[in-house]
């Protein structure tokens, strides 16, 4: 690059926007530059999973007073350690034994900027060069961004929409090689409303040992389950194979914008530690940055003085929107949802292309329909799975019966004839 005759020694990293090509927020930004600023009605968020936006999912007054009274006690107003207060280190082991045969201590875990920064730590951790890591299809598309940025080869195995969206594990096996160093399991599902039995997480878990691979349990979603099937975590069988549990407050206490997470080695058997994937975590952490000093000092008093009406309330309403969700899409003749959600807050329905005019795939559905309605849904493509769309029901219930039911207008004015 030359400016007269004086040559410049910079330049774009140009990986960078390979790596960020197709991600949420990103497709997210494009359908909100789509929309018609002379409609005058509300826009409808059925793309973006942030309950916190809306009344009904207000977070308790507990974490409220938690983090208020961290700041005036001007206790927290320094740097926190690498690896997180130990207070708050203590308190996450002690919230994750509730659910585990094992006793995890707080040097398993390392508090992080949300479970963004747990996904980073990771991928950075493993990526070397050769090495490949299994990734589930659809899924959460910040992995391929983090892995293509790390220059870690990702392959994709199939979850089954036939069978609850389940691994397809036998694909997980027909993918792992010698370089495998870890497959990703996000349960409850993103973007799927998926939640996986004991018996099915077991067999991960087995094949994951098959292989010689770690598990990376995503549980941002954890306990936001209202089916037949209840929340099992992953590092249940921490004694099989290794397991980095990466999790948060985001979503079950609807504070993302707080941004504390964490990244937990279940590993009773100390694999991790033996490997040095636990040194390198700690290295990772003394060269990125730290979440908010009192917002950890007030993860003692959250976890302790919580009660369980506060979680009750929110999956009584995440139930009431699952059902409105799929009972509407049942209405809607292009899309079918071929299993009902469990939990989370989203659920994946195939797009019938067929049955409609002028519309080329799920972008372009996307696009027109935040165009003409004023409704974002995310096209299936922005998580692994072209020609289907991903509906967030974490909004206030008649909102969200407004905009399935502009969904529906927007199909029958697009239908052959």
């Amino acid at each position: 690059m030359e400016n007269g005759s004086k040559k410049w020694g910079f330049q774009a990293n140009k990986s960078l926007s390979t790596a960020s090509a197709v991600t949420v927020r990103g497709v997210l930004n494009v359908l909100l530059d789509n929309l018609n600023k002379e409609d005058t009605r509300q826009l409808i968020p059925l793309a973006h999973g942030d309950p916190s936006a809306f009344p009904c999912f207000r977070t308790t007054t507990v974490a409220d007073e938690a983090v208020v009274d961290a700041v005036r006690s001007a206790k927290y107003n320094h740097y926190a350690p690498t690896v997180g207060l130990l207070p708050a280190r203590r308190s996450v082991a002690d919230y994750l034994n509730r659910d585990l045969p094992y006793k995890l201590s707080p040097d398993d875990v390392f508090l992080t900027l949300g479970c963004t920064q747990a996904i980073e730590i990771t991928i950075t951790v493993l990526a070397r060069p050769g090495a490949n890591i299994l990734l589930p299809r659809p899924g959460f598309p910040y992995y391929e961004a983090r892995a293509a940025h790390s220059h870690l080869e990702a392959r994709h195995f199939d979850l089954i929409p036939e069978k609850g969206w389940e691994v397809d594990l036998d694909a997980v096996e027909a993918l792992a090689d010698e370089n495998t160093v870890a497959m990703v399991v996000i349960n409850p599902g993103n973007p799927c409303g998926s939640v996986y039995s004991y018996q099915h997480l077991q067999k991960i878990a087995e094949t994951a040992r098959k292989l010689g691979i770690m598990v990376i349990a995503d549980e941002v979603y954890g306990h936001l389950t209202f089916g037949n099937s209840p929340f099992v975590p992953m590092g249940v069988f921490g004694s099989i194979v290794p397991v980095l549990t990466l999790g948060s407050i985001s979503k079950r206490w609807i504070v993302p914008g707080w941004r504390i997470g964490w990244l937990v080695a279940s590993d009773p058997n100390g694999i991790l530690q033996e490997s040095g994937v636990v040194e390198s975590i700690k290295g990772c952490l003394n060269i990125s940055s730290d979440p908010v000093t009192f917002i950890q000092a007030a993860i003692p008093q959250i976890f302790e003085k919580t009660k369980e009406d506060f979680f009750s309330k929110t999956i009584n309403i995440m139930r009431e929107a699952a059902d409105i969700c799929y009972e509407k899409t049942k209405e809607i003749p292009c899309v079918t949802c071929p299993h009902k959600p469990d939990g989370s807050m989203f659920a994946m329905v195939k797009l019938n292309l067929s049955l409609l005019e002028d519309i080329s795939d799920d972008m372009d559905f996307c696009l027109k329909l935040a165009r003409e309605e004023s409704v974002t849904i995310l096209p299936g493509v922005a998580v692994g799975l072209k020609n289907w769309l991903r509906i967030t029901f974490s909004i206030e219930p008649q909102s969200l019966e407004q905009g399935l039911d502009r969904m529906k207008a927007f199909c029958q004015r697009h239908s052959r004839k």
